[in-house]
């Protein structure tokens, strides 16, 4: 009777043993299906050289007290016990790790970049000012009141194209601190005609930013009362979690500067069989790790769509795809808005007039860092697929046009940029001028500026070329400046 006890409990622990696992750095492949290049490394048990089992006596049909059976679990894999005690894992990597666990299998790109930047608690954005020198990187608003001006000459030019409607909103996406707003409004507060037109649209999403926006514009009133109000221009202030909270039914002029770049983003690398999409996974030191979707996600369907607008010969030469389905569909609810109500639309951001292959990037401190280190507190950004935009425009209504993309040098060039430095450069002190160049480089410049006299590691660097703008306007209204 032992012996046959023995021998049961031998074969079921060989039938508990797991197949041999392999490792691999970088990007690895868990589905043996869809594998590039390495195994899958998510199977951590280890092939055992033998499993032994002793006896001791057999007496009867009954063991003795005495006797024992020994088994050799020594080639078995035990994983490390759960600890109950504090970890190293921030809130929001503890978090990230719950989804996927209560998945039972990775989360995309997209849903890692979206919880990275604005989860409710822990989100990059939510609950600090990550704007300007002290930072984590800095915009263009922040580089000059110049281009806050600028942007308010455009605003001025498109309310004339839209005959002076009496009443408009003015809506920013993302709009930072405010600091394009408030040099917006404080270039045309002597425009009473427009100043009192204009009903202030903020659409943000943290309450952190809210209030510098709120200090920035300095307003009066709370929420709760009859209207918050801009003392710059007495102009009505209004925020919004999202652009479908904005209210219908007036025409509306939309500014979206430097806020598509932070829309979550959809990864896709070229396999053996096709097209897979990249996933995050917790890996067996409990690092974050990519692997690849053995099988279609529903991003696939934007991948279709994103193809058709591109020409084979472009797919062809690419291994890895980024798309962003937030940003199509963006774009749309943008569209309609503009084809029902009127108005127009601008969108300056860095980004390609094509399709993206391999663009997520994360900055801290103004440096890269690795997009799997530390989320949370490195801001996640990706190139703005402009020709995505246009499609996705053109597609949803009859009665938008759609322009450019121009690059931000052309577009701050023909709205005045080069008459205005020159006339602030008039009655300025020597630091004062230096500032003024070195803003007006980095906006309207490429590469390093030629003039720098300062340490190496702060010279300017040019975004004029890195930085395109597009415009979506009512097709009643015609081609907006400097589209023409």
């Amino acid at each position: 009777m032992l012996r046959r006890v023995a021998a049961q409990a031998s074969a079921n622990y060989r039938r508990l043993l797991a197949a041999p696992s392999s490792s691999s750095p970088g990007i690895y492949n868990p589905f043996r299906q869809c594998s590039t290049s390495t195994p899958s490394s998510s199977s951590h048990s280890h092939t055992p050289n033998s499993t032994c089992v002793e006896h001791l006596e057999d007496s009867a049909c009954t063991p003795s007290p005495s006797t024992k059976i020994s088994i050799d679990r020594s080639g078995l894999y035990n994983p490390p016990e759960h600890s109950h005690g504090p970890t190293s894992d921030s809130e929001l990597v503890k978090h990230l790790k719950g989804i996927i666990k209560f998945r039972g299998g990775p989360i995309t790109v997209a849903e890692y970049m979206e919880e990275v930047l604005t989860n409710p608690k822990a989100g990059f954005y939510i609950n600090r000012d990550v704007f300007g020198a002290q930072g984590d990187f800095i915009t263009s608003p922040e580089v000059s009141q110049m281009f806050g001006e600028m942007i308010g000459v455009w605003v001025m030019c498109a309310w004339e194209q839209m005959g002076r409607p009496e009443k408009v909103n003015l809506v920013e996406l993302g709009p930072g601190r405010g600091t394009l707003l408030a040099d917006l409004l404080r270039g045309v507060s002597k425009f009473k005609n427009f100043t009192e037109s204009v009903h202030i649209h903020m659409v943000e999403c943290s309450p952190v930013l809210r209030k510098l926006q709120y200090q920035t514009l300095k307003c009066e009133g709370e929420d709760g009362e009859k209207q918050i109000v801009s003392t710059m221009t007495g102009s009505p202030v209004s925020w919004h979690a999202t652009m479908e909270e904005v209210p219908t039914g007036l025409p509306t002029i939309i500014v979206a500067h430097e806020f598509y770049d932070a829309l979550p983003v959809h990864q896709f690398q070229r396999a053996s069989h096709g097209w897979h999409e990249k996933m995050i996974d917790v890996d067996e030191n409990s690092s974050f790790h990519f692997v690849l979707s053995p099988r279609p996600t529903p991003a696939t369907l934007y991948l279709m769509k994103r193809c058709k607008w591109a020409e084979t010969e472009e797919i062809e030469k690419l291994s890895q795809v980024e798309i962003c389905p937030r940003a199509m569909d963006l774009t749309q609810t943008i569209a309609k808005r503009i084809g029902s109500d009127g108005g127009v639309a601008l969108i300056i951001d860095y980004g390609v007039n094509g399709i993206v292959s391999d663009s997520l990037q994360a900055i801290r401190k103004h440096k890269f860092v690795n997009i799997l280190d530390n989320p949370g507190s490195a801001d996640l950004s990706a190139y703005v697929d402009f020709t995505a935009i246009r499609h996705s425009a053109e597609e949803i209504s009859e009665n938008v046009t759609v322009h450019g993309p121009i690059t931000q040098s052309q577009f701050l060039g023909s709205l005045g940029i080069n008459f205005r430095v020159e006339a602030l450069l008039e009655n300025c002190t020597d630091e004062q001028a230096d500032s003024l160049r070195t803003g007006y480089w980095r906006l309207v410049g490429e590469g390093e500026a030629p003039f720098w006299e300062g340490p190496d590691e702060q010279t300017p660097i040019g975004m004029g070329t890195r930085y395109l703008a597009m415009a979506i306007i009512n097709t009643e209204i015609g081609v907006p400046v400097p589209f023409q």
